[in-house]
Formats: C-alpha cells, structure tokens, sequence
C-alpha cells in the first residue's frame, strides 16, 4: 500500500501476509479466540456478526438448493473454500461429491458459491467475485437483502491483472431462479428472501 501526505512525501507500508498454513496455524494456537475470521489474499478479515435474518435466509437457501441438487452434491454453509492464499467462508457453498470427500482438505472450488448481503454487499461484489471467478466457480449469486434482490455473476475468466465474471443479472421478486448447473430447477425469488 502506498500512502501520499500533503502531496509532498510519499512512503510505503509493508504489509504481512499470511499464508492458509499459517493460518490455520493461528487457529490452532488459539489466536483468534473465537473470532469469525477469514483469510482473503493472505490477510485476516473479521467477519460481520450473523443477524437473525441472515441466519434464516442462509438456512433456507441452504435447503432449497439442497433439494435442488441432491445426490452427488454437497451444500456446506459457512465452511471454507481453499482458493491460493484464501480461506473464504462463504455463506453456502455447492460442490460436487460425498459424504466423507472433504475430510482431508477443503474442496478449492464449487459449482455455486452464494453470500447473504446486508451490510457487505459492496465487498461481496469486489472481493469476493475476483476471488470465486478466480478460483473458476462457474456461478456466484449475492442475495442483497437491502434491495431485495439476487445478483447472479456467471461466466469467470481473466480481466486485465485479476479475475472477473463476464456477466450479471438481477433477478427481482416475481421472477424465477435457476442454478445454472440446474438450469431445470427453479425457484421463486422471493421465496429466497423470504417473501
């Protein structure tokens, strides 16, 4: 990070960086004391506490798409994903497997990732999207419960020095949700965000 003051002197922080090893190192020792913490390009972020409705929404979309998909796929809510230096947590996460397939190592990708926003919709959209579309998830919806909206990401590929999806749509109450794995299965919007 560069700092400029007064438009005169400029100097530079140096910052350390975590790798997930150390990480998990960390936990370990106790470091974090019962923190919500995740790593997100080797630094540590504090997560926002759960609200009620976050809860509730994270519940239901949880089951809903593990309805969806079913057999052969596994619906983890708030567990990690192991993408380079990054240990996001995100709020649900749908990969393909079996009961027992991640006990060894976190899975480092999903075929849908999905964060319930309420007051972090803006670092959902310009961290966390670079980070799935970088770890090649192929669909990354934000449930913005301020607008009542679901912002579905699709289509990652390179952009310039990062990682971006190609292509965003909102989908609004009235209108139907499908995974783009599932593209048969739908939902009702507001069934998601709870009427």
């Amino acid at each position: 990070m560069v700092y400029t003051l007064e438009k005169t002197r400029t100097f530079e922080i140096s910052r350390r960086r975590f790798t997930r090893e150390e990480y998990h190192r960390l936990g370990e020792l106790g470091f974090f004391r019962g923190e919500r913490v995740e790593l997100i390009e080797g630094d540590i972020v504090r997560m926002s506490p759960v609200s009620p409705l976050h809860g509730e929404v994270v519940t239901l979309i949880a089951e809903t798409l593990w309805n969806l998909f079913g057999k052969g796929y596994r619906v983890r809510v708030q567990q990690p994903l192991a993408i380079g230096d990054s240990e996001p947590e995100p709020d649900i996460a749908v990969v393909a497997g079996k009961p027992g397939d991640y006990r060894e190592a976190h899975p480092t990708t999903a075929l849908l990732v999905v964060e319930v926003a309420q007051t972090s919709v803006e670092y959902d959209r310009e961290v966390k999207a670079p980070l799935y579309a970088r770890a090649g998830v192929p669909e990354y919806w934000i449930v913005n419960l301020d607008e009542g909206c679901i912002e579905v990401y699709r289509d990652p590929a390179p952009l310039g020095e990062g990682y971006a999806y190609r292509s965003r749509r909102l989908y609004t109450r009235g209108e139907q949700i499908a995974p783009l794995q599932k593209p048969e299965a739908t939902v009702k919007v507001e069934e998601l965000l709870l009427g």
